[in-house]
């Protein structure tokens, strides 16, 4: 199991980079006597890796950066959340004919913008989810105030809190390869998680002054390099091994492989704690933002990407979300791609077979997205809350009838109108008198 995962190293290193031993006691002596050499070769790291696809920067943020791809200015922008982990964003803009971000825009999404996590500096490091949420929300607002979030890997479940606490500014979201119910299923990654002490990642993040080293990390876990055959495995290439192709690739990834971050240590831990040993996402007890996670009051249209062969995150772990969101069936769709997990992202089988189907549907409209998504959380909420949703609500539900049925100026009339039950939430819109004969009433009521 362990060599096995080594070749989906990259998200397995972020939590577990002691996998380089076969037990806890080898991985103690392990990392006693590796920790002696780390910063031997601080002056000569390797220079970040630059992604396939042209972009600028849309904005700049002490923790991340905005990568702007878009060639319109119009139209509701996709975010592409990429893994806060131990490598760098260029996972999804890795190479041509290997880059998701170039899968996408040739599926017709136009308005593309992608996070780039930078690296943890020192004075970072007690920055944890909430302060990552909070920038995620920078971005978001910078963009419009609303948008389509595809979350990968570590990004994905932070999208899914970012889109339950703020429902009405997401309005599709598809998640690849994230971890959302550890107890689904066990992978080989959750397997480890299970039986490593806690202290063992607390000892990782006291040696890095209060953050993860990624170079650090990546020495403890990539002791004998990548092996070919995992190389071809992800990028899902057919060119041999061998072939000057091949080494071309090759020398890329492993570019990307040898470029690290470094990661606040707070933000580690609490990803360690609460998602892969306390499973909090699922079981309700997680708190972002001040706000307990009710996964089960999320309504927006969602697509979940599952690899059968991933074995960092299982496809039962990321398929759970089904059963846990309020998502009516008729918006959902899932599919389990025969993938590792690297190949989800970079893999150019997948990349072709599978994104442009998620492309088409997220160009569908979706008149029950964000909008009448959120309304059913406000019943949930206090007096004062419901009056601070309602009125972004109604905004939010303007632009989207004026967007889906042609009406044009101002829609009048939009009534919310709480049932006794905290899960009905009934509305009623009335159009401006030129465009409509009578009002509409549109009714929602929650999943049983």
């Amino acid at each position: 199991m362990y060599r096995y995962l080594r070749g989906q190293f990259a998200y397995a290193a972020f939590l577990w980079p002691a996998l380089a031993a076969v037990s806890f006691n080898e991985t103690a002596s392990a990392l006693a006597a590796q920790l002696m050499g780390f910063d031997a070769d601080r002056d000569h790291a390797p220079q970040e890796l630059g992604g396939a696809t042209p972009s600028k920067i849309a904005l700049e943020l002490r923790a991340v950066r905005l990568r702007d791809y878009t060639t319109v200015a119009s139209g509701v922008p996709t975010l592409l959340c990429t893994p806060l982990a131990l490598h760098g964003s260029t996972i999804a803009d890795l190479a041509s004919g290997h880059s998701l971000v170039a899968a996408i825009r040739g599926a017709g999404l136009d308005r593309l913008f992608m996070t780039d996590w930078r690296s943890a500096s020192p004075d970072m490091r007690f920055c944890g989810i909430d302060d990552y949420l909070a920038d995620l929300n920078v971005l978001v607002d910078h963009l419009g105030g609303l948008v389509d979030l595809v979350g990968l890997c570590q990004g994905g479940w932070l999208s899914l809190l970012y889109a339950a606490c703020f429902p009405a500014k997401v309005r599709k979201l598809v998640m690849a390869g994230s971890p959302v119910d550890i107890a689904a299923r066990q992978s080989g990654l959750s397997a480890v998680a299970a039986a490593t002490p806690l202290t063992m990642f607390q000892s990782l993040v006291n040696l890095g002054d209060g953050r993860v080293i990624g170079r650090n990390a990546a020495k403890l876990w990539a002791t004998d390099g990548v092996a070919a055959n995992d190389v071809r495995e992800s990028l899902q290439t057919t060119e041999p091994i061998g072939s000057p192709e091949f080494t071309r690739l090759e020398g890329i990834f492993e570019n990307w492989n040898a470029w690290t971050i470094d990661v606040p240590g707070t933000y580690y831990l609490e990803v360690v704690e609460k998602l892969y040993k306390r499973n909090e996402l699922a079981t309700g007890d997680f708190v972002a933002l001040g706000q307990k996670i009710d996964l089960s009051r999320l309504r927006l249209p969602m697509y979940l990407l599952a690899g059968s062969l991933d074995d960092v995150v299982a496809p039962e772990q990321l398929l759970a979300a089904e059963r846990l969101v309020g998502t009516p069936p008729k918006d959902f769709r899932h599919e389990v791609a025969p993938s590792n997990h690297l190949g989800l992202f970079m893999g150019k089988r997948t990349l072709e077979q599978y994104w442009p189907s998620i492309v088409r549907w997220m160009k569908e409209p979706a008149l029950e997205g964000p909008s009448l998504a959120a309304l059913t959380c406000i019943n949930a909420a206090s007096d004062e809350g419901r009056q601070k949703s309602t009125g972004a609500i109604k905004t939010s539900l303007e632009r989207d009838i004026r967007k889906l049925s042609g009406v044009r100026g101002v829609v009048n009339n939009i009534e919310i109108e709480p049932h006794a039950k905290a899960d009905n939430v009934k509305m009623k819109i009335e159009t401006p008198r030129r465009n409509r004969s009578k009002g509409h009433t549109c009714h929602r009521s929650r999943r049983r």
